[in-house]
């Protein structure tokens, strides 16, 4: 599962607690999943900028957090230097990339961050559609709905509907967000409601289609994203990564 990886965060601007009853309310076998995993302790990072926010979900895509981690933090240095090189009264901190800076850098400097060309081409995609508007500003993208955030932003090379829902659930704290595409949700649905056993080995044909999720998660509008965040937990459970509360 996705998170976060500022550090500055904060809880979804949504009622938890109201959310939690309608879940509770309204599909009792989730209720039970909720009992067994505890609190909803999903936490957002607002500040980001979309274009901040999906220059590192693309980092991200396909490689293990510490190694994406690595990457991210090799290209902010990279700008920072650039930054420091110029007027060297500036202190040497991490500064993100403008979409500018980005345009502008030479490929050399992209892949000796660790980025692979198609990547860096992705970034370099990013920056000429948050330019010319493609990308929203966070004003506007805040008054979009999420379809409508979901169309603009899959116009970017690398950009695809996953990424787009990470982002309005980790990033801008959307409440009503079903990932149906993604393994980790897909695996809870089956082990909470399919029957799925914990020691079963997961074949494809084991994984519930879109539409049955989709049916089911009627029960869970609008807050399917805290469903889908204890979907994700009831992996973990699985796994034996969490343990059941008290």
């Amino acid at each position: 599962m996705p998170s976060p990886h500022t550090t500055r965060t904060q809880a979804p601007p949504y009622d938890v607690a109201a959310a939690m009853a309608h879940l509770r309310a309204g599909d009792p076998k989730l209720g039970r999943l909720i009992d067994k995993v505890g609190p909803f302790t999903m936490r957002i990072s607002p500040k980001q900028t979309p274009f901040e926010a999906l220059t590192e979900a693309i980092i991200y895509q396909q490689l293990h957090g510490k190694a994406a981690a690595a990457i991210h933090g090799r290209l902010l240095a990279g700008f920072s230097d650039l930054a420091h090189m110029a007027d060297p009264r500036e202190p040497l901190r991490h500064r993100h990339p403008t979409p500018e800076d980005l345009l502008d850098c030479p490929n050399e400097q992209l892949r000796a961050a660790g980025l692979s060309a198609a990547k860096a081409l992705a970034l370099r995609d990013l920056a000429a559609k948050t330019i010319d508007g493609t990308v929203p500003t966070l004003a506007k993208i805040r008054k979009m709905s999420d379809e409508a955030i979901i169309e603009h932003l899959t116009q970017v090379r690398g950009i695809g509907r996953w990424t787009v829902e990470m982002m309005l659930m980790f990033r801008l704290g959307r409440p009503n967000v079903l990932p149906t595409a993604d393994y980790g949700v897909r695996k809870g649905f089956a082990l909470t409601f399919q029957g799925l056993k914990p020691t079963t080995k997961v074949t494809p044909d084991l994984l519930p289609k879109p539409d049955v999720m989709e049916r089911r998660a009627k029960k869970w509008q609008p807050f399917c994203s805290v469903a889908t965040w204890y979907l994700w937990r009831a992996c973990d459970l699985a796994a034996g990564r969490i343990t059941q509360p008290e």
